[in-house]
């Protein structure tokens, strides 16, 4: 009889167990339990940029049921660290060229689409100064303090670094100064108000604060304007299954069909459209980094 109940409460222990088990595993990616995490650094105001893309994931859900929760870092490296995390703290990415090539090299991204702004894949970055400063030139900044958006940030500061030291201004013992500003429009506002000698962002920052300083455009004044640069994306975590990707990159293709689909992108990112494109795309700007000296594998611990 004892023999019997030692068997019975054994069977209950296997069984409590099993169910135990069963209820720790995940739950499937892109459900609500386990939403995909979509990893973003402002460009312009981190609240329009977080509503723009929880407009932009509203959309993906409606068409694909795939559930996207949008974040915002407050840098480049924050996201770089949640790819890199184990298991991952973001699923997607949208990191500028720069940073999304840091964490190529780390393995934590790999491309899928690349944005199109005003008919392009790619860009410009730009250094300004107040018109009023008496500065002209990039060899006149030694000395001067800077305001750049984020130090992984390509067109406001990979890019204007090397500029710089080409222009015999060491960006590390020369300046003055460097301010982190947070987004682009910050670095300009940072210019107009007097925080800062000079600055950068990618073109032209400025039209996005022409609403709260409408005479930007004659107080700013563009003294150096970068390389062509690859347009920021949608990057994934290489955990990432191919079937959901598919889904995803097919709704952000398409969105621009549709009147609220194009304002949500555009709101988000200034995107006008999503194209497809490998990391491949990003070679020849790697072999820009590589002909001006710059080493991604220096930066892999930012």
């Amino acid at each position: 009889m004892k023999r019997k109940a030692y068997f019975l409460i054994a069977l209950f222990v296997i069984a409590s167990l099993t169910l135990a088990g069963c209820g720790q595993q995940e739950a499937e990616l892109g459900t609500e339990e386990n939403p995909l995490i979509w990893a973003l650094v402002p460009s312009s105001e981190s609240d329009t940029v977080l509503a723009s893309f929880d407009a932009v994931a509203d959309i993906i859900y409606d068409e694909t049921g795939l559930v996207i929760d949008p974040f915002v870092a407050t840098e480049y490296a924050g996201v770089i660290e949640a790819l890199s995390a184990d298991p991952p703290k973001a699923h997607i990415s949208s990191l500028a060229t720069f940073a999304y090539l840091v964490a190529a090299e780390r393995g934590v991204a790999e491309a899928e689409l690349v944005s199109v702004r005003y008919g392009s894949p790619s860009y410009n970055g730009q250094i300004f100064v107040r018109a009023d400063s008496g500065i002209n030139s990039l060899e006149e900044l030694a000395g001067k303090t800077f305001c750049r958006p984020d130090p992984l940030s390509t067109s406001g500061w990979i890019i204007p670094s090397i500029e710089l030291q080409a222009a015999g201004v060491n960006p590390e013992t020369d300046l003055a100064e460097v301010v982190d500003a947070g987004s682009h429009d910050a670095s300009v506002a940072g210019v107009y108000n007097g925080d800062c000698d000079a600055g950068s962002s990618f073109v032209d920052a400025r039209s996005s604060l022409e609403e709260d300083y409408p005479d930007i455009m004659d107080v700013i004044k563009i003294i150096n304007v970068s390389v062509e640069i690859p347009n920021d994306g949608v990057q994934y975590h290489p955990s990432v299954p191919r079937e959901i990707r598919d889904q995803i990159n097919a709704a952000l293709i398409a969105m621009p069909e549709t009147e609220e689909g194009a304002e949500a992108l555009d709101l988000a990112y200034e995107w006008s459209e999503l194209a497809p494109r490998t990391d491949d795309f990003y070679d020849p700007f790697r072999q820009v980094l590589d002909a001006a000296g710059v080493n991604i594998e220096d930066f892999m611990g930012q």
